[in-house]
Parts: structure tokens; C-alpha cells; sequence
């Protein structure tokens, strides 16, 4: 539950940016992701300019270059996972921007020297920050970033805003020693709606506080203070992960195949796959075999339990979960889920792609997805895909499909056969992205011209 003090907190007054009636805002993040609220808040208090960037553009990196130069976007605020695709795919995309701020995961260092030689923002910053503190916490100014450095600091705390790096027994650590991060001030939300118990166990009193009713929120983020002064992010205390930007609890997903009448044990991981992507692994000690049928079966009971992004890319079967010395799961030694394997867990049987459009739409996402076959009927999605890797397919799909198709689309079209169907008709006449921008240029420029000739014929009255 977050206050109105919490969003002026967030866009007014603050130190990490400053918004003026004449900036030109993106919104870009869905309405349930917590960014929403500086990309909505921030135009509007301010009398700035809000430009609405669609699902379909977003993911299509030529489409969403051009409309932020075309826009001349000022203040962007993009994902981590989204961020990383444009730098890989267009790095120069962002060099109109004035203030470019990413968050929701840790930035890799080699993809942002990218973006800071090839097309650097006025201005690119690292926004931390929970959905309990409205969004952001701490911001870091990125300048240059250091030949052999791992990490992207987190910064420092902005206007309004305290935190705390703190040992097991709630005492300050030393410059240079990991603590959990705890944050107080004028961003915390009120608590979670309905949930008195988590409220009370995340929310603490502020024992550095004399004010009446200050508290702390508990992050359970593992950091540590630079000599500099800026925060360097560690990692989770617990077991909750960032994927692309979604903040998950790896239990509740545990909790719910717990649930599930066959399943003995559970665990689930995010493991990096070979092109870097976070991907869910669900581990199941059952008396349910490695089949079609068995994974079907998790599958949907998931689906009707979870949300898309918490469903597992992958499920290993074990006769039992690997143990270290102490008694305790041993995460290291879980294997890693078999490529070939995943085709084995779909429900489909296995077709052969046999025409050469729906050849050339296998060959991309093997590719992508790092998978030696696909067959026509397996789902995008049920392969381990998801809307940033089907991005990448878009984008390679353009290159060797003689057709124009949206990211839309192919969210619609999710096997080989149903888009190879779709790409075979004839297209429809539709406007480009670039053509409804020439038209909307056109547009004001007519506009613009009335109101120059108006503002001539009525000099000439008063003359």
C-alpha cells in the first residue's frame, strides 16, 4: 500500500533526476510492474510530456530506436533484461535520450560499456530499489566502467531516503563488509494489503530513529558500502531471484508442486543458460516418470496455480535430491537440465518441420533457444521461450522471411506451423511503424502551419 508522499518522493525534488514541463517520458513497463509509477506519476505531476511505447514495439529493437529518436524521448526508464537486448542488438539506440535509468536486476558491465561507447544517454543511471520503497532507492551515476569490473555499483540513497547495512544482530557494518540492506524514509509503503503478519515481519521499528513510528523495511539484499560511499549490490539473502525484472520467490513456486499429489520433493533454481538468459529449473523427486505425460501434467497444474513468468523452463527428474556432508539440499550438485531433454517433456509428438518457410522459422529458434530440433507444434513458450527471446527471434525472423510481422503476432502464432500458416497468406495492407510516424509528423506539421497562419491574420487585424 503506498502513499501519495511516497510517488511526490519519487518525481519531485529528488537528486537523481529532475523533471521538467519540457521532458518527453516513455512509458514503457506494463501497469503492474512498479516502474509504472515514476513513467505515469512523473510526467503528469510535473507537466512533462508522456509518450506511450507499445508491448510490440518495445521488443522490436529497429522499431523502438526509431520512436524514441523519433519522439526525442528525454527520460527512459527500461528493465535490466530489456536494456541488455537493445545493447546487444542496438547500442546506439540511446543516444537522444537525456536521463536513461535501469533497474530491476544487476547490470553486466560488458553491456554497458557497449551502450556508454556506441551511443551513450546524456546520462545512465543504475536504479535500485524495491516495490516496498515506490520504485527507486538508491541511483548510481554510470560515467565509465573499469577494465576488470564485475558489477555495476548501486549508488547512494536519493532525496528522502536512509539506508542501513546491517549484521545479524541489526549493528552497522564497516565500509567493505557484506550486510543486509534495510531502508527507511518518505518512500516505504504503508505494508502489504491484508497481510498483517508479512507487514510486521518486513517492516520493522527504526532503532536509529527517535520519530515516533519510523520503521525500517527489511530488504534481504546482501551489500556493501564501497570506500567511495556508493552501495555495491552482493545478491539475495534467501532464495528469491530477478527475472527479467520479475521478482520471484523460488518457495512459492515449490509450495505450490508440493501441492501436487505425485510430486514427493521439490526444488527450483534459476540457472544461466548458454546465452546468458535466467531460466527456472524445477527439480521433482517423484514416482512420476521423465515423460510427456508426467510434465504435461506439472505443467498444467502449475498454469493454473502460477504466473507465466514463474513457470519452470525445465524439469529434471531425480531419484533423490543431491546432499551435502551437513544434511542439507546441495545446490551445487544439482545437474544441469539436457538440452535434448526438453523436447522429451512436451506433450506433442515430434513433427519435422518440411517446408521452407517453417525450415526457416525452426532454424532461428534453435538457435535462440540453444536447441538442437523443434517441431512444428511445440509451443514458443513450452520450449523455454519467453517475450525477450521471442524479441530475438523477431528480430532474425526479418531477415530471412521475406514479410513484415509483428511481435504481436507472433505472440498469437506461438508453433512453427501455426506462423508458417499465418506468414504463407497474403499479407494485409497495414501501415508500417515508420509510415504512421511520417503521417503523424505530417500531421503536426499541418497543424503547426494553421496556427502560424492564424497567428499572421490576427496581427493583421490589430495592424
Amino acid at each position: 500500500m503506498v502513499e501519495h508522499r511516497a510517488v511526490n518522493r519519487l518525481v519531485i525534488n529528488t537528486n537523481y533526476i529532475s523533471l521538467q514541463p519540457k521532458d518527453i517520458v516513455a512509458f514503457v513497463s506494463n501497469f503492474s510492474f512498479d516502474a509504472a509509477t515514476f513513467e505515469i506519476w512523473g510526467p503528469l505531476i510535473n507537466g512533462a510530456k508522456l509518450i506511450v511505447i507499445t508491448k510490440d514495439v518495445a521488443l522490436s529493437p529497429l522499431d523502438f530506436a526509431s520512436q524514441i529518436q523519433g519522439e526525442r524521448v528525454t527520460i527512459l526508464f527500461l528493465t535490466t533484461a530489456l536494456f541488455n537486448f537493445m545493447a546487444r542488438e542496438i547500442p546506439s539506440a540511446f543516444h537522444v535520450v537525456q536521463h536513461l535509468i535501469v533497474g530491476g536486476e544487476a547490470m553486466e558491465p560488458k553491456l554497458v560499456k557497449e551502450v556508454l561507447k556506441k551511443g551513450s544517454p546524456q546520462r545512465l543511471l543504475n536504479g535500485y530499489g524495491p516495490t516496498e520503497n515506490t520504485t527507486f532507492t538508491t541511483c548510481y551515476l554510470v560515467q565509465d566502467v573499469p577494465e576488470k569490473a564485475t558489477t555495476i555499483p548501486i549508488g547512494c540513497p536519493i532525496s528522502n531516503t536512509h539506508c542501513f547495512l546491517l549484521d545479524a544482530q541489526k549493528q552497522l557494518v564497516p565500509i567493505g563488509v557484506p550486510g543486509e540492506l534495510y531502508i527507511g524514509g518518505a518512500g516505504l509503503a504503508r505494508g502489504y494489503l491484508n497481510r498483517p503478519e508479512l507487514t510486521s515481519d518486513r517492516f520493522i521499528p527504526n532503532p536509529f530513529s527517535h520519530e515516533s513510528g519510523s520503521r525500517l523495511y527489511k530488504t534481504g539484499d546482501l551489500a556493501r558500502y564501497l570506500p567511495n560511499g556508493n552501495i555495491e549490490f552482493l545478491g539475495r539473502i534467501d532464495h528469491q531471484v530477478k527475472i527479467r525484472g520479475f521478482r520471484i520467490e523460488l518457495g512459492e513456486i515449490e509450495a505450490v508442486l508440493s501441492q501436487h499429489p505425485d510430486v514427493q520433493e521439490s526444488l527450483v533454481i534459476n540457472r544461466e543458460d548458454a546465452s546468458g538468459n535466467q531460466r527456472l529449473v524445477a527439480y521433482i523427486v517423484s514416482n512420476l516418470r521423465p515423460k510427456r505425460t508426467a510434465v504435461g501434467s506439472l505443467r498444467d497444474f502449475l498454469k493454473q496455480k502460477l504466473p507465466d513468468y514463474m513457470m519452470p523452463s525445465s524439469f529434471v527428474f531425480l531419484n533423490h535430491l543431491p546432499l551435502t556432508p551437513n544434511g542439507k539440499v546441495d545446490r551445487k550438485a544439482l545437474p544441469a537440465p539436457d538440452a535434448d531433454a526438453i523436447n522429451l517433456q512436451l506433450e506433442t509428438t515430434y513433427v519435422a518441420p518440411q517446408t521452407e518457410i517453417e525450415q526457416s522459422i525452426a532454424i532461428v529458434w534453435q538457435e535462440v533457444l540453444h536447441l538442437k530440433k523443434v517441431g512444428v507444434d511445440d509451443s514458443f513458450f513450452d520450449l523455454g521461450g519467453h517475450s525477450l527471446l521471442m524479441a530475438q527471434v523477431h528480430s532474425q525472423l526479418r531477415e530471412v522471411v521475406d514479410r513484415e510481422v509483428s511481435i504481436m503476432e507472433m505472440f498469437k502464432y506461438p508453433t512453427i506451423s501455426s506462423l508458417a500458416k499465418y506468414l504463407s497468406q497474403e499479407p494485409e495492407e497495414k501501415p508500417s511503424f515508420r509510415q504512421s510516424q511520417d503521417r503523424i509528423k505530417n500531421q503536426k506539421d499541418a497543424i503547426n502551419r494553421q496556427k502560424q497562419k492564424q497567428r499572421l491574420q490576427g496581427k493583421n487585424k490589430n495592424g
